[in-house]
């Protein structure tokens, strides 16, 4: 099966099997794969940092806390899948919170620490980067995005408007207050994705 995903992985990319949206992959579930389409060059920079994470955790004896990266090319990268984390208030949150303690797995800070030193790792402890696996506690699954990374090429592009950052206001359209897209200090588009806006 993953086989025949990567070679057609344009046939699974539908709205029906959509389950996410970042700045720069969109995300599909085909069974219990993932498929993260690069909207952005950025995005295939960040998957390919994925993969060299999780063979990084395989040799370190740690990839149980990491959704398997199998492959990654210009145009996608594909991965375990595992089930997100829900939104509060329609919004992301620190998955470190007093309340999330329970989720913690076990060898969890050693392994943030690990991320940090060895792979400049960034914004790792939100909640949208994450899934739960069988035994309920937190896998990482966007893990690619790095510090120098964020500073030197994302934040210039978001600061033009290329990029879209999130902001958590008032949907024009359905009138819910959650997480939006916005491109830039210039956009005046309020409407959330489910309501129209990529």
């Amino acid at each position: 099966m993953l086989k025949q995903i990567i070679q057609s992985w344009d046939q699974y990319c539908r709205d029906e099997n959509f389950i996410g949206i970042g700045s720069t992959r969109k995300v599909y579930r085909v069974l219990d794969y993932v498929i993260k389409v690069h909207l952005h060059p950025i995005g295939y920079k960040q998957s390919k940092k994925e993969l060299e994470i999780y063979t990084s955790m395989v040799d370190k004896g740690l990839a149980q806390l990491f959704a398997q990266t199998y492959y990654v090319d210009d145009f996608i990268s594909v991965q375990k899948y595992y089930k997100p984390l829900e939104l509060k208030n329609n919004q992301t949150y620190e998955v470190k919170d007093e309340e999330n303690q329970c989720l913690i797995p076990n060898l969890f800070d050693e392994v943030l620490e690990i991320l940090d030193k060895n792979f400049d790792c960034f914004d790792l402890e939100d909640s949208s980067n994450y899934g739960l696996n069988n035994d309920g506690k937190l896998v990482f699954t966007d893990y690619g995005m790095t510090k120098s990374l964020y500073e030197k090429e994302w934040v210039p592009l978001a600061e033009e408007g290329i990029l879209p950052q999130i902001h958590f206001d008032f949907c024009s359209v359905c009138g819910l207050e959650k997480e939006l897209r916005m491109y830039g200090d210039n956009d005046r588009d309020k409407r959330c994705y489910n309501c129209g806006k990529e």
